[in-house]
């Protein structure tokens, strides 16, 4: 079986499963489990009494604004590699890999992380510390207009890193995890072994309209679930089902009847055609 964490498109479809049911809703209690990749920052007392205003994405951190109950800031929240987040009605006892409640008057939004590699800080806002220094590394939203194939081109110049891997970086545009590198890669034609610093401008222009494509489409589907993603209400996404390459090792291709091949590239899972995608 393939695992797979929580990339943007998943955390974009947690978001819009429970963010316009818990916003205006208040704070009644805060519940910490064990400790997650960083502390909370602040008092869960603190935050009682405390509304949560609309719901944000960057990347692939959501941030819930609480404003009132004696502090003006709010939540950023990673599921890290295992975690996912569900918003139901109700206070149902936390289980042993439930390490985050926020439990509201229209609800319970709970954090679930087996691993522990996610996470919920306090910050007074996303310009100041910690969340400032958190998403400061991030690269363009790939739906944002500014992200094309001349920035693209521009950021890839001068970088010897194969092409997968300097799209996994994230510096550059975010969302193109693992996943949707490897199809969006297939989409524009591109073996994932190219020198990043070697794409063309006309390539890249493609490999910029394959990224937007590819998580629009994952969205459409309600992201991908390989082994254990949820959205908020318990629904599982479907991508997985669309994929052309990824997970489809020794299979042909949709395309030329190739068999899919799979090889590493930095500790992770690349699936390729090798005779639609060119050096």
């Amino acid at each position: 079986m393939i695992s797979v964490m929580p990339e943007l498109p998943e955390v974009e479809v947690t978001r819009r499963s429970f963010a316009d049911a818990i916003e205006g809703a208040t704070v009644t209690a805060v519940r910490l489990g064990k400790p997650l990749r960083w502390p909370l920052g602040v008092a869960p007392a603190g935050l009682v009494g405390a509304w949560v205003g609309a719901v944000t994405r960057r990347g692939k951190y959501l941030w819930l604004p609480l404003h009132g109950g004696g502090r003006d800031g709010g939540l950023l929240m990673h599921l890290g590699m295992s975690g996912s987040l569900n918003f139901a009605l109700g206070n149902a006892p936390p289980g042993a890999h439930d390490h985050f409640d926020l439990l509201t008057d229209r609800g319970l939004l709970r954090l679930t992380d087996p691993r522990r590699f996610g996470a919920v800080v306090w910050s007074e806002a996303l310009d100041v510390q910690p969340a400032a220094g958190l998403l400061a590394t991030l690269g363009l939203e790939p739906f944002d207009p500014r992200f094309d194939g001349e920035h693209l081109h521009v950021g890839l110049s001068g970088r010897r890193v194969a092409i997968k891997q300097a799209l996994l970086a994230g510096d550059i545009v975010v969302g193109a995890g693992n996943i949707y590198a490897c199809e969006a890669l297939y989409r524009a034609g591109i073996d994932p072994r190219l020198a990043a610093g070697k794409l063309s401008r006309p390539r890249a222009d493609k490999l910029a309209a394959a990224v937007r494509g590819t998580l629009a489409q994952a969205l459409e589907a309600g992201g991908t679930t390989l082994r254990d993603f949820k959205d908020a209400h318990g629904v599982a996404g479907s991508f997985q089902m669309q994929a052309d390459v990824y997970g489809r090792e020794g299979q042909p291709c949709r395309t030329c009847g190739t068999k899919i091949r799979r090889i590493v590239q930095g500790q992770r899972a690349t699936f390729f055609c090798p005779s639609c995608q060119k050096r």
